[in-house]
């Protein structure tokens, strides 16, 4: 299995110029030709007598045969999204549907209702409808459709609607799970072997998540010291005229650093630390789908338990057999395939972030380095000057 180190074994002849080590990455398997776009924007807030919330506008732009428009636009809000996803999860429990931003997403970071809470979110939102949208299964879940291109009104009746038969299926599913204690006896190899893969993966990118949200705190923090640092050499200036130019030219170096560093920490908090916490949100759900494959795995356990204990019935029992066997090759086959993309996605958008960041910061470092370099080379030349005058007679 790919680790996460290996975004590290760069070529030894690889150029290092930021510009061009992006280019060294061509990723395989481009996607096909879409027929779905999919764009969230425009939010807007809404206070009642009862509730504040905000609603995105969700534009959809189709060229598929089974909309009865090529274009749509409606009005959503957080409760209509948490709502397709229940329906996902119920229409295809062990396919891995694409997480939703928490309720308070980055919580101590921002503010509810803040502008950028509000964008953070509306960039998740997005990126969620976009990654169904890219799934050979969800894109085609008729919910999605509904989703889509129902006016709230209209989704608002049809979530009045009582639980669908996959619905009931799976909460029958899940009662029968419940009772069956122990770990499940017939499990494939390669879904122990996922669900050892993803114990060690969750640990490791909740890791990562937390050391970046630390250094994205201490930047911040570095950067407010650099804020308060730079006017101070100003100020000195005012009092020292010897030395008045080489203070303001450090004060004029700081000030540069301290965008470059603006820069980079609108780098870390746009491209590494939402990746990062999607993943931390996706090990989650993927532990939940083994969970599911593992249920239905069980029902049928405890049928060929039954049968074996059973003196009359057989022939009925041997049917439902035989249909929950179906059921598991389904369900064992939907995720065997929805984890080969899953994992693909998954190690082309680190490889992707990590040389994202590498590439931020070699243009913060080189940005800053140059900086100096400029103040130190003026005033190497001023000093030549001074000790010239000072040697003519």
């Amino acid at each position: 299995d790919t680790s996460l180190a290996e975004v590290n074994s760069f070529s030894p002849s690889m150029p290092i110029s930021p510009s061009s080590m992006i280019n060294q990455y061509k990723f395989e398997d481009e996607p096909e030709l879409r027929d779905l776009f999919i764009t969230v924007d425009d939010p807007e807030s809404h206070i009642t007598a009862i509730e504040t919330f905000i609603t995105y506008r969700v534009v959809t732009k189709t060229s598929r045969g089974e909309f009865d428009s090529s274009e749509y636009e409606v009005r959503r809000r957080y409760q209509d999204f948490l709502w397709l996803k229940s329906k996902l999860e119920e229409a295809h429990p062990t396919l891995i549907i694409p997480p939703l931003p928490e309720k308070f997403i980055m919580k101590g970071m921002v503010e509810r209702f803040s502008d950028e809470f509000i964008e953070t979110r509306r960039k998740a939102l997005h990126k969620f409808l976009n990654r169904i949208a890219d799934h050979p299964t969800l894109t085609f879940n008729e919910d999605f459709k509904i989703f889509l291109t129902a006016q709230a009104w209209e989704l608002s009746s049809h979530k009045k609607q009582g639980p669908s038969l996959l619905s009931r299926m799976g909460q029958t599913v899940r009662a029968v799970a419940s009772s069956v204690r122990g770990g499940v006896k017939n499990r494939p190899e390669m879904f122990t072997e996922i669900n050892d893969y993803m114990e060690t993966f969750s640990q490791k990118i909740n890791v990562l998540d937390k050391i970046a949200h630390r250094i994205y705190k201490e930047e911040k923090e570095y950067l407010n010291e650099m804020k308060e640092y730079g006017p101070i050499h100003t100020l000195w200036s005012a009092s020292e005229e010897d030395i008045a130019d080489c203070l303001k030219g450090v004060a004029s170096c700081i000030d540069k650093c301290c965008k470059a560093t603006e820069k980079r920490m609108a780098g870390l908090s746009e491209n590494l630390l939402p990746i990062l916490h999607e993943y931390v949100l996706y090990s989650e759900i993927l532990m939940g789908v083994l969970k599911r494959r593992d249920q239905i795995q069980g029902e049928l356990d405890s049928r060929v338990d039954a049968l074996a204990n059973k003196k009359t019935e057989k022939d009925l029992f041997s049917e439902e057999i035989g249909k929950l066997e179906d059921k598991v090759e389904c369900a064992n086959n939907a995720l065997k395939a929805d984890w080969d993309r899953w994992k693909q996605n998954m190690q082309c958008d680190m490889r992707s972030t990590f040389i994202n960041v590498a590439e931020n910061n070699l243009r913060y470092y080189e940005e800053c380095l140059a900086t100096w370099e400029s103040f130190l080379a003026s005033q190497t030349v001023d000093l030549h000057v001074e000790e010239d005058s000072e040697d003519r007679p």
